[in-house]
């Protein structure tokens, strides 16, 4: 046959710096994730068997009477829900907050717009230990000290998710909205029928991030809180490591309680925060 083309097969060669790359990630991740590991085995490992030299990488012999303890030592079923409540309600009125203000700075025109947001910006250099002590003399006048409030109330104004959503918002063809206005909607509309729905990567890793700041959070419940009714997960960590005895297995066994659920809700949402950090950022 003249004329015609024979489609030639090309064999994928891997290249030698590619697997070089992927071994060298391979170790940097097994040395990041070994001691999370060998906290969740000591954990689950009797006392009379922990600590072992060389370290066991199974728990042998297998029990849980480690994590049955930690509530006999400190109110931890109570500490959880505290931290819970607060996480939850600052995760939620953080996001709400931040993706109505990163709007507003992404398609509202308003005088001072770029000044305000480059005062905003300016907060992030400012360390918490800075601030903490204008945020306690006003939360002392509002009633609110030694209460789970104190903590969620200066949660909900997150300078970085602004930041963060106002450039995701940024990346979103204008277009959209202003066909939606052609159609006669409002801002909330288009906020919350086009833009939020397109911005789903960006929506996951921020709530993981926020999540895990104020399940993590110790130095503001340090401060604000002195009730054990109100103490919330790091509190208690501190406390057990204090007063249980000497038994690290409890104290192991605890801190992976606190950990793991973060850890898993991170592993699940991993796609979409990989996503929008990659998207985010690319228009200015």
């Amino acid at each position: 046959m003249t004329g015609a083309t024979v489609p030639v097969r090309r064999r994928h060669r891997i290249r030698p710096a590619r697997v070089v790359l992927g071994l060298v990630l391979m170790v940097v991740g097994v040395l990041m994730v070994a001691p999370l590991g060998w906290l969740i085995v000591q954990s689950l490992t009797a006392e009379r068997a922990a600590f072992s030299l060389p370290p066991g990488w199974l728990p042998r012999p297998f029990t849980l009477d480690n994590f049955a303890r930690i509530d006999g030592l400190v109110p931890f079923g109570r500490m959880a829900l505290n931290s819970l409540q607060v996480s939850l309600i600052a995760t939620v009125g953080s996001m709400l907050v931040s993706v109505l203000a990163g709007y507003a700075f992404s398609r509202l025109r308003f005088r001072g717009r770029e000044a305000i947001l480059l005062v905003m910006l300016s907060a992030l250099m400012v360390p918490v230990q800075t601030t903490i002590i204008p945020v306690f003399v006003l939360m002392r006048n509002l009633g609110l000290v030694d209460h789970l409030a104190a903590l969620w109330l200066p949660a909900l104004i997150n300078v970085f998710a602004i930041f963060f959503f106002r450039q995701y918002f940024n990346t979103i063809p204008r277009e959209l909205d202003e066909a939606a206005r052609i159609d006669g909607a409002s801002h909330p509309w288009i906020l919350f029928r086009i833009i939020v729905p397109l911005s789903g990567p960006a929506l996951a890793a921020m709530t993981i991030l926020a999540f895990e700041a104020s399940w993590n959070n110790y130095f503001g419940p340090l401060i604000f809180l002195s009730s054990p009714q109100h103490m919330t997960l790091p509190i208690g960590l501190v406390t057990l490591q204090a007063g249980q005895g000497g038994s690290s297995v409890v104290v192991f066994a605890a801190i992976t309680a606190v950990v793991v659920p973060v850890m898993v809700v991170f592993l699940a949402f991993q796609r979409s925060f990989a996503a929008s950090i990659a998207s985010a950022g690319i228009r200015g």
